[in-house]
């Protein structure tokens, strides 16, 4: 599948560099009714999967929940992607909140483990994000997200103010804001399942066995697996905030990152498909 980096030089004239996007009004908090901007429905399109036999393929289905994306304005006038590091003092003295809860870092950490694994290489992989403020983004499969957090800050800067983010050379939407719930763009039948140290303990190859199909479905009759994983710094995911969520698993019984999560799911899965 081919990719699509994300640099400065490649984005339309619209979204050129977070310094010259990040000029907007005068709220740090910026809605699609501020812009006129109607929320899309209709899923981005995507290069068509399939298999080497022509036929069309299920992917598999990534939520990473409860991401921090706020965006605030510098002294500069300028807006940043809101951080533990570079806004302690302002979290704490007028935010009133925990600065360590403000790690972006995490989601660019865990968006690059699911783009980089061979299972989005293959075609097989469908991802979303959904913010703590209840913003949900669809992301294409295709992007190249930037490799350095200074240049994936102001891509989300960029995607927060404008709603879409589109490739400068053939116009393909990157990234875009969608419309909630995450429910009404899951397909019918779609198997939910949430991950949390709190969850039923499998090895990563034993869940591959339980709730993923024998083989990448071809058929276009068999429903997608969905699962859900946290993006944030504390806390975990829960069924009472995702009640669509069949059960909740854990595949480590040590606390680990959630790129390493991601890593050990998307191996594990890559070796139930024979994906190498």
């Amino acid at each position: 599948m081919a990719r699509r980096e994300v640099e400065d030089s490649e984005v339309d004239d619209e979204s050129t560099s977070s310094e010259s996007e990040s000029r907007p009004n005068k709220k740090t908090k910026t809605t699609s009714s501020q812009h006129g901007i109607n929320l899309s429905s209709v899923p981005l399109e995507l290069e068509t999967i399939t298999t080497q036999k022509g036929k069309k393929q299920q992917p598999v289905i990534v939520l990473l929940d409860q991401a921090t994306l706020e965006t605030v304005k510098n002294r500069k006038g300028l807006y940043e992607l809101l951080n533990c590091d570079d806004h302690r003092d302002l979290c704490k003295k007028k935010l009133r909140k925990d600065p360590n809860a403000f790690r972006p870092d995490i989601l660019h950490q865990e968006l690059l483990a699911l783009l980089d694994s061979p299972l989005n290489k293959a075609g097989l992989l469908r991802i979303y994000i959904s913010t703590t403020q209840k913003v949900l983004i669809e992301v294409n499969p295709s992007i190249r997200a930037p490799r350095t957090y200074k240049r994936f800050a102001g891509l989300m800067v960029q995607l927060l103010h404008k709603m879409k983010i589109k490739a400068g050379n053939d116009s393909t939407t990157l990234l875009q804001v969608i419309k909630n719930p995450f429910s009404s763009h899951l397909p019918p039948g779609t198997r939910c399942f949430g991950f949390s140290c709190e969850g039923t303990l499998y090895s990563p190859i034993a869940l591959a066995k339980t709730v993923v199909s024998i083989e990448p479905d071809t058929t276009g009759k068999t429903p997608p697996t969905c699962f859900v994983l946290g993006a944030m710094s504390k806390g975990h995911i829960s069924i009472e905030d995702h009640p669509y969520i069949e059960k909740m698993y854990s595949i480590s019984a040590y606390p680990m990152s959630g790129a390493a999560a991601i890593s050990r799911l998307m191996g594990s899965i890559e070796h139930h498909w024979g994906i190498v």
